[in-house]
């Protein structure tokens, strides 16, 4: 395989990599601040 080709292909797959690991975590960490902020302060979820 090209060389060139190698080197897109792994730039694309960290690029996917670290999109998908930014969602696993960002957003239970968004869910779960809404929900403490509901039972701390008394704001809607939606909020």
């Amino acid at each position: 395989m090209n060389t060139g080709m190698m080197i897109v292909a792994i730039i694309g797959g960290l690029a996917g990599l670290l999109s998908t690991l930014y969602l696993v975590v960002s957003l239970p960490a968004v869910i779960i601040w809404k929900v403490l902020r509901h039972f701390k302060s008394g704001c809607a979820l939606t909020d």
